[in-house]
């Protein structure tokens, strides 16, 4: 189903398209946005990865003793 979605010639299409809608100045800014929330995804996921699994434990057991305390 999406085999030829991203031929040359349709992301050029696509790229035309946007250069229409957004115009000259906005396009740069909005591929520095996407650049940005990428680098930023992928820094929050190798995070989560190096996070030992000992403090989620113990975040767990330190969220049922405080429900605990209150209840």
């Amino acid at each position: 189903m999406l085999e030829g979605l991203f031929q040359p010639t349709h992301l050029i299409m696509i790229f035309g398209i946007a250069l229409l809608v957004l115009g000259p100045k906005k396009l740069p800014e909005l591929g520095k946005g996407i650049g940005e929330s990428i680098r930023s995804f992928k820094s929050a996921m190798a995070t989560k990865e190096d996070e030992p699994t000992a403090t989620k434990t113990a975040t767990d057991s330190n969220r049922a003793e405080a429900e605990t305390k209150r209840g």
